[in-house]
């Protein structure tokens, strides 16, 4: 594991995101005493998003509005 002070982690901050990509840790110094406050370590299992098929729910509801039907500007923004 690396320690970086707080000036260092400004400085390289892309590059220590990619190490800590790669599955390193990485330990934040602060103050005089250069203390670590903090670590930043890589996510377990990066959470995969699932594509969102469109149309998903054709043909099994259905949106009926009312030829009288209507809606001001103000009621639509909630005022």
């Amino acid at each position: 594991m690396k320690t970086y002070s707080v000036g260092d982690l400004k400085a390289h901050f892309s590059e220590i995101l990619d190490m800590v990509q790669d599955g390193e840790e990485i330990a934040i110094a602060y103050g005089k005493k250069k203390e670590v406050i903090a670590r930043i370590v890589p996510e377990k299992k990066p959470k995969k998003l699932k594509k969102r098929k469109l149309g998903a729910l054709k043909g099994k509801a259905t949106v009926t509005f009312m030829k009288d039907w209507e809606m001001t500007e103000e009621e639509l923004l909630g005022l």
